[in-house]
């Protein structure tokens, strides 16, 4: 593995930092999160108009521009750096891999320039506390289904030649502004049980969508409600809807590996420069041996965290997996970063008016919905074979 930057790569990091510097400072973001879809549409527009960010990792042939999860990941380590709320994780992290994996030429064709361009906007419709058991980063995904009655499941049935929804997803990323919804669902009753992939459009006859209050509010979620709504099946009945969410879940973690170090970085400059100004005693307290030794433990924990999200986006396009045990890392660096960023602080540190409880807040979001940390490593030592003496897990 080659640890440098390509020139394309650079540019890519470059580019994007001086547009989101530039666009998305503190109160751009407190504005952006405060409107109805939970992030600025002009904003979105120029990330996917004049970067392409949205089509990074899709083929040339439906309008993307072919690069890997590397290239993908590189651009959300800067998103992360400024919290940038937008759809981006949710439409090209989540939904786009897995129309590409699954769907039918047609079905592919319809859906991926759009995305491309950043015309539609898409998510992945699983409920929130069962999302990273769907994506297979906390634990086998083979016995999960997307059928859990009225506390969440949604249910597929077919009504001639026309497939049905019914149920509810709860916290559902951008659920309550994607363009198309596509909703894990459990069909086949109880002989033949099985979760099937489904494209719904957000505006469909039945669907009833609500934002909802989410503890990280740079991450807008909303719950979905499904009332008999007609629905299209993603690819086909045969198709392998849980290893297709298992490869995705990987590069899903990678990716968010390296969203988690950009903002872990970001909260980590602001403290060293807010402790080479904070005078005390006569002297900074960047100067006092102590708080040396707090953002020492910080930097390097940030590095650890960056090398093993590069390593992992790196070995996702090559079919290896290592996605979930860099995110574990990411978030546990995010998590202390952000910690040490609110004490360091002091008494401007946990103000609502501080940007330093952002960043709190994005690591402990993260790992509910992703999470938690010690279950990512438990997965991954499990896959491993670490303590079965066996062949690794898949």
């Amino acid at each position: 593995m080659d640890t440098r930057l390509t020139a394309e790569q650079d540019g890519i990091r470059r580019t994007l930092r001086e547009l989101l510097h530039e666009r998305c400072g503190p109160k751009e973001v407190r504005a952006a999160v405060d409107g109805p879809a939970g992030y600025d549409p002009l904003l979105w527009s120029d990330l996917a108009g004049r970067l392409g960010l949205p089509g990074l990792a899709l083929p040339e042939e439906y309008g993307g521009v072919g690069c890997s999860v590397t290239e993908l990941a590189l651009a959300c380590e800067e998103t992360g750096r400024f919290l940038a709320p937008s759809p981006l994780l949710a439409t090209a992290v989540l939904a786009a891999p897995l129309v590409l994996a699954l769907g039918t030429g047609a079905q592919r064709a319809a859906l991926l320039p759009r995305i491309a361009t950043g015309s539609l906007t898409a998510t992945l419709a699983v409920a929130g506390p069962a999302l990273a058991t769907a994506l297979g980063l906390t634990r086998p995904n083979s016995g999960y289904s997307a059928g859990g009655g009225r506390a969440g499941g949604v249910q597929a049935r077919r009504v001639r030649e026309e497939w049905r929804l019914y149920g509810e997803a709860g916290q559902v990323l951008d659920g309550h502004s994607a363009g198309v919804l596509l909703v894990a669902a459990h069909t086949g009753g109880f002989a033949r049980s099985r979760t099937l992939l489904f494209l719904v459009a957000g505006d469909a006859a039945g669907v009833v969508r609500v934002r909802q209050t989410a503890l990280d509010a740079t991450r807008p979620c909303g719950r979905v409600q499904l009332r008999d709504v007609p629905a299209e099946l993603l690819g086909t009945e045969e198709a392998d809807v849980p290893a297709a969410l298992a490869g995705t879940g990987d590069a899903v973690a990678a990716v968010l590996a390296a969203e988690a170090v950009g903002a872990a970085g970001r909260v980590l400059e602001r403290t060293v420069e807010y402790a080479g100004q904070r005078v005390q005693f006569g002297r900074p307290i960047g100067s006092f041996q102590a708080v040396k030794h707090r953002l020492a433990d910080v930097y390097v924990g940030v590095q650890t965290a960056r090398s093993a999200a590069y390593y992992a986006a790196w070995a996702a396009g090559r079919g290896e997996r290592a996605g979930g045990l860099a995110l574990a890392q990411a978030l546990e660096a995010l998590r202390c970063a952000a910690a040490e960023g609110v004490q360091l602080h002091g008494g401007i540190g946990f103000t609502w008016e501080h940007d330093a409880h952002l960043y709190f807040k994005r690591a402990a979001g993260d790992e509910l919905l992703f999470g938690p940390v010690h279950r990512l490593r438990d997965r991954a030592a499990e896959a491993a074979g670490l303590f079965t003496g066996g062949e690794a897990a898949v």
